[in-house]
């Protein structure tokens, strides 16, 4: 690709600008929250600001609400929409709390918080493009935030919160992105609120008489792991739990969507860790990938349009497989309509989705002196097709979705008197084929994801009943795709994100933490597309300080 000097340019403008957006809160020295995430690349025209809530004090379980107006300068169609949020916490004791925004009773952010220290106090900042969710913006309503945070003697962190959406015009003589004309909350009433799923069988569900016109549709899924579950890839069967001293129910866990009760997708579950997790000192100040801002899976249900463009009424499902108490879930049920046609016919052709079937190998072996070490395994897999067609004025329009999915949790134990190892090497890989055939002929779009988690977790316990833990940790989230049509590549794009820390913690024979040492952390962020956009920032930190920031390796 050739790039002009103009375009070489504004594009050497538009990395430098998101460089210092991103690089606003981040100071060496400093123990605050520090990412190395990008903010959503802007486009060039003047956004008009509509702020929907400010200075909210969070310190108890009550949602605040807040009213919602489209902005009156900026009518749409809009080229981009973006949320931008910032949180903050006081120096003091808190746990780690879970976040929602809503408008109406669609979510459009999930992330956790911060915890604070007793000598740091910590703000962040948040962004999310909700371009595809337009439509919800058109019309005043009521907005919700929901941030539950218990503030006492003994927990007195307070969250303060403010958050607004910017809404950026279309250019002259261009064309607005397409955007899905409905969307449909998956959430537990009118002013949003996410719905716990406590079990495999338990249901997040509607029953829906849609439009007959629909071409496309999708669903945007999150699935937070909670209370019994929010260790969940640490878990083990339970006929071994105990003598692990591990979590049951076993360490596989996956979103599944059905359309009147078949298979019609899969929404793999990401292993986000909070600020809380496994040991606090390891998030300070990096949090994991992910942990403030979830990035919703988005499941491709456009093989069932003419299912669903029937007139008939169907019943969309979400649930969990293997959840053990529970899920926080909330989805989104995007759809894209031809205005020039009333009803479409056509039919799904084929569907080998398949509910999972996990295998797990067990591998424990055990000593006359009460000592135990081995091995389990946990795997589970899908490689299915899903593919229907919709009769249009040009012709027959079919959608045909292959998804490979492997998914792989190998945990290995040591458990003396004096030791508990727990070795976890997680590994999810999804690759995705979506390819549609009309009369313009093959569009193919290819994407990849994998999601390893690698975890090392050593006690080492003195006579008296004090010690020692450390953890060592290897998240990742990366996503490579690619577009084609008739055989010739249209686009790429791809992310990296690897968030890396260790620390060692102290603590008595009571098991109260009494100090930490040797804790650093890294976060290493890389995203690229076919328009030219490069970013990449690569953050360091050691004994809870930033230490280092790096930017625009690989975008030379």
């Amino acid at each position: 690709m050739t790039t002009s000097p103009k375009f070489a340019a504004i594009l050497a403008t538009l990395l430098l600008s998101l460089s210092t957006i991103a690089a606003a809160q981040l100071k060496i020295g400093s123990g605050n929250t520090a990412l190395a995430d990008p903010p959503v690349p802007r486009p060039h025209t003047q956004p008009c600001t509509v702020t929907l809530y400010k200075g909210f004090k969070f310190a108890d379980f009550n949602p605040k609400s807040f009213p919602y107006t489209p902005p009156a300068d900026c009518p749409g169609p809009w080229a981009k929409i973006i949320l931008e949020a910032n949180f903050s916490i006081n120096q003091g004791r808190q746990y780690d709390r879970t976040a929602n925004i809503w408008i109406g009773p669609t979510n459009i952010y999930f992330g956790t918080t911060a915890e604070p220290s007793h000598n740091v106090a910590r703000h962040w900042h948040v962004e999310r493009d909700l371009t595809d969710y337009s439509s919800i913006f058109t019309l005043p309503q009521d907005g919700t935030v929901d941030l539950g945070n218990l503030v006492d003697k003994t927990y007195t962190g307070i969250l303060h919160g403010s958050a607004d959406i910017l809404f950026y015009p279309l250019e002259r003589n261009q064309l607005p992105p397409r955007t899905a004309d409905q969307v449909i909350a998956f959430s537990s009433g009118p002013t949003g609120g996410t719905v716990g799923l406590n079990t495999t069988t338990d249901l997040l569900e509607q029953t829906l008489t849609l439009p007959t016109n629909i071409t496309d549709a999708y669903l945007d899924v999150f699935a937070q792991s909670q209370s019994n579950d929010e260790f969940w890839y640490t878990c083990v069967p339970n006929d071994v739990a105990g003598e692990l001293f591990s979590c049951g129910g076993t360490a596989f866990r996956e979103s599944e969507v059905t359309i009147d009760g078949t298979p019609a997708g899969v929404a793999p579950v990401y292993p986000w860790i909070y600020t809380g997790g496994i040991d606090p000192y390891l998030w300070r100040p990096i949090p994991g990938v992910q942990t403030m801002n979830f990035l919703p899976y988005r499941v491709n249900l456009t093989p069932f349009a003419a299912l669903l463009d029937d007139g008939q009424p169907h019943t969309v499902a979400l649930s969990v497989f293997n959840a053990d108490s529970y899920f926080s879930a909330t989805a989104s049920l995007l759809l894209y309509l031809d205005s020039t046609a009333t009803q479409f016919t056509g039919a799904v052709t084929a569907n080998t989705l398949a509910v999972p079937v996990p295998s797990i190998t067990e591998n424990i072996h055990s000593a006359q002196n009460g000592t135990l070490h081995g091995t389990v395994n946990t795997r589970s897999g899908h490689d299915f097709q899903i593919s229907g067609y919709i009769n249009t004025a040009l012709g027959p329009v079919t959608t045909t979705v292959a998804q490979n999915i492997d998914f792989a949790n190998l945990q290995y134990f040591k458990i003396t008197p004096s030791i508990y190892e727990q070795n976890i090497n997680q590994d999810t890989t999804i690759q995705s084929v979506v390819t549609t055939h009309n009369a313009g002929g093959n569009f193919v779009n290819k994407v990849r994801h994998t999601w390893p988690l690698q975890m090392n977790i050593t006690l080492l316990y003195n006579s008296d009943g004090s010690g020692t833990q450390t953890v060592t940790v290897n998240q990742f989230y990366e996503r490579d795709q690619e577009a084609r049509h008739n055989g010739q590549a249209t686009s790429f794009s791809l992310i990296r994100n690897r968030v890396t820390p260790t620390d060692t913690l102290d603590f008595d024979s009571g098991g109260n933490i009494t100090g930490n040492s040797n804790q650093t952390s890294a976060q290493n962020y890389f995203q690229s597309n076919s328009t030219g956009y490069c970013y990449s920032r690569i953050i360091t930190a050691d004994t809870g300080l930033l230490t280092s920031i790096t930017d625009g390796q690989g975008c030379q």
